[in-house]
């Protein structure tokens, strides 16, 4: 067998744009753009800048001048996930008429958005005294690179560009790809430019403005990326080809058009969700852009219906571990987000075994590409099912949908699924029939490690070796053990009481089998996993905190987990590492090997309230928080670095970091649910030993959807106790009140 590829997370190239302290990130449905803050894309840019749509890049250039000078970036405001304004002025320069015009003489002000193209309206406004006539030019160029050829893998053959067509008002520019699929872009202006023309593959677009004091000019540009078969996607490709759409031409809304569908659709979002508010500004902002990056990354895909995409710019597809927990995390925020995520993971369920995909039956995808690397054949993406955990959280999330909204009747539709995902984990999963669930890659392009740490040194011995497989990790199995004991609560629901009591039996054999051989007396610790030949691999890693909210570990051996990850060698000031300080592996720099993840960790502050550590918890939820506050705007990255907290010094960015991510949005919602003690039961929503963390004095939740009702709460803290007021319920929702045991 061939050995598989380094994971493409360590081929990432970087570029000084990517390691900005700020990228704007614009997002609607499956089209993004990320710019640099004054949106701007240089054109010699060679990081992942760009307009994309269906995985492949459609702008790889977008420079304004004036008078052949660049703007001067002012400020950027963010609205909402999908809207951005920026200011600019003017570097000095000599007008067309010979007049020099000073620093900061003109103001241009971008209106920036994404609904089925990308709209841009500029405004240029002389603020001097003079008239004077400038030539303001747009340069667009694109070089149709497929998502993984920008990430950095190496292509034998590439499609061919077609031509360009150049009109009064607008230019195209067409791509045959190795797909047999045409993609295009349509580049609209208005009014007409004085001048367009083609200049070594870049479109470039002339102004020449007569600028009056304090008089405005409009201009605006429409970017459309068109995606259309030839002669239908290759009849060897999946279904990724049979849902290939386009995003244009269409009719063009316009400006003003786009602009209020999105305000609309925004607002709309924004009733049917949780609404959050606090006496702390900070606080507020966070969660709002939370809130609205969720509607951001929940996305449409024809055919198939909505899923949460996991990030932008390298994972904006769907993914079904990194889907799968987002939407879990966020069943507070609106309970839909899971029930569309699963249905999409139902729909593309593994039917056959075929190793090119890592494919088995009943196994949920993880992840599914649409652009021209995946539909030609060069990647296996169509989808591609290497992931050994997606499986287990697809009965986890249903059976915590099912719990939240008492949906029972949702479980028809998902029975087969259940079914499949269950006959994988004992006849696929089980790859030796030990009863742990393992993973081995075959695909010759394919991840060598499966479970969430799945870059190619993400799984690591002490002394800095690979594992051989297959193997087991340890958070695996305490998914495992949760997946039997929720898919035997789901049958008992539905009256199949011996299916029920079979998987509880399982379960129980599980945990027996786990103590056993995952937990390492000398060191007190749970290890990282097993290798394929049942050795275990001990460094200390953040993973065994993911076992918490599973009920794998006894009491002891969870506090005992605990106190283990908030040692100074664990824990940095701003959350918990991937990996402990003292390991010769250990880089707070890496992508796995000692970096934070706020999505890991919400999910060991879920399991320390399962536990009841709740000052623990209360601790990490807290120093995330405040880590936050530190990034632009107000939202937790995909990872950040794991340096050690000092002073008033922030945490370090990890510089290609997806901004937005979906699981570390939902870490604000998850570790809010778990120190307020939040959990729902149908129509019942339960509040235990509820506090507040400590940059909080108020706080209220507004539209919690409980079973077929909502609720209402306010949450006060008075020295350092938490009390609760129910503001109102609806329909069938009622509240009641537990104490910490």
């Amino acid at each position: 067998m061939e050995v598989c590829n380094q994971n493409v997370h360590d081929e990432l190239r970087v570029s000084p744009a990517d390691i900005r302290s700020s990228i704007d990130v614009l997002k609607e449905g499956r089209m993004f753009i990320n710019t640099l803050p004054g949106g701007e894309i240089p054109c010699d840019d060679q990081g992942g800048l760009g307009l994309y749509f269906a995985d492949t890049r459609f702008l790889n250039c977008l420079e304004l001048r004036l008078n052949n000078t660049s703007p001067v970036f002012l400020s950027r405001t963010l609205r909402d996930s999908h809207f951005s304004q920026v200011e600019m002025t003017n570097n000095e320069f000599t007008s067309n008429d010979g007049q020099q015009v000073l620093l900061q003489t003109v103001h241009l002000r971008l209106l920036r958005m994404v609904k089925d193209a990308y709209y841009q309206r500029i405004r240029v406004a002389n603020f001097g005294s003079c008239p004077f006539v400038a030539t303001l030019s747009i340069k667009l160029g694109t070089d149709f690179a497929d998502i993984f050829e920008v990430r950095g893998t190496p292509r034998e053959k590439k499609g061919s560009r077609q031509g360009s067509v150049l009109q009064r008002h607008s230019a195209a520019i067409n791509y045959l790809g190795t797909d047999n699929i045409r993609r295009s872009v349509l580049i609209n202006f208005s009014p007409a430019p004085s001048g367009l023309r083609e200049e070594d593959h870049f479109i470039i677009a002339e102004y020449n403005l007569r600028l009056e004091p304090k008089a405005k000019n409009y201009i605006y540009l429409r970017v459309t990326p068109v995606v259309e078969p030839v002669t239908g996607p290759r009849k060897a490709q999946a279904s990724a080809g049979k849902v290939q759409a386009s995003a244009g031409p269409g009719k063009d809304l316009g400006f003003a058009g786009a602009s209020q569908y999105l305000i609309d659709a925004y607002d709309s979002w924004k009733n049917e969700c949780i609404r959050i508010t606090s006496d702390n500004e900070h606080f507020n902002q966070m969660v709002n852009v939370a809130v609205t990056d969720l509607r951001a990354l929940s996305t449409i895909y024809p055919g198939t219906g909505s899923v949460l995409e996991a990030g932008i710019p390298w994972y904006a597809a769907p993914f079904g571990r990194d889907s799968m927990i987002a939407a879990w995390q966020a069943l507070m925020v609106n309970p839909v987000l899971a029930r569309e995520t699963l249905r999409y993971m139902a729909r593309y369920q593994g039917r056959e075994v075929n190793p090119w995909r890592d494919e088995e039956p009943g196994k949920i995808l993880h992840e599914m590409r649409y652009g021209e690397m995946a539909l030609s054949g060069e990647l296996p993406h169509t989808p591609y099912y290497g992931s050994v955990d997606a499986t287990l959280w697809f009965i986890i999330l249903l059976a915590e949908y099912i719990r939240w909204t008492g949906e029972t009747e949702f479980l028809d539709e998902m029975a087969e699924p259940l079914e499949n995902a269950l006959n994988w984990c004992r006849e696929y999963g089980d790859m030796d029939g030990d009863g742990y669930i393992e993973y081995l890659c075959r695909s010759e392009r394919g991840l060598v490690n499966q479970g969430w740490k799945d870059s190619w040194d993400g799984v690591i011995h002490k002394d800095g070796t690979i594992p051989e497989g297959p193997i087991a990790l340890v958070e695996v199995q305490g998914y495992y053990y949760r997946a039997l004991l929720d898919a035997a609560e789901l049958y008992q629901v539905t009256g199949s009481k011996l299916k029920a009591a079979n998987l509880r039996g399982m379960a129980d054999d599980l945990q027996a089998r786990f103590i056993h051989d995952f937990w390492l007396d000398r060191n007190g610790f749970v290890v990282y996993a097993l290798d394929g030949r049942k050795k275990p691999v001990t460094t200390i890693v953040s993973n065994p905190g993911q076992c918490l909210f599973t009920g794998i570990f006894p009491a002891g051996m969870a506090g005992k987990t605990i106190e283990r990850l908030m040692k100074p060698d664990m824990f940095s000031g701003w959350g918990i590492r991937t990996m402990s300080t003292d390991e010769a592996p250990y880089n707070p720099m890496s992508y796995h090997n000692g970096s934070v993840w706020p999505h890991d960790n919400s999910i060991i502050g879920f399991g320390m309230r399962q536990s009841g550590a709740l000052e623990e918890l209360r601790l990490l939820t807290d120093t995330l928080f405040e880590a936050a506050q530190f990034f632009d705007p107000m939202r937790l990255p995909e990872l950040f670095c794991g340096f050690t907290r000092a002073g008033k010094v922030g945490p370090v960015r990890y510089p290609i970091a997806c901004d937005p991510q979906a699981w570390s949005v939902g870490s604000v919602f998850l570790l809010l649910r778990s120190i307020l003690g939040l959990q729902c039961r149908g129509n019942e929503l339960r509040v235990r030993s509820p506090h507040l963390p400590h940059s909080l004095k108020l706080l209220r939740l507004e539209n919690i959807r409980v079973g077929s009702g909502a609720v209402s709460l306010e949450f006060a803290r008075r020295e350092d106790q938490t009390y609760t007021s129910v503001i109102d319920t609806e329909g069938m929702a009622r509240v009641t009140f537990e104490k910490e045991v």
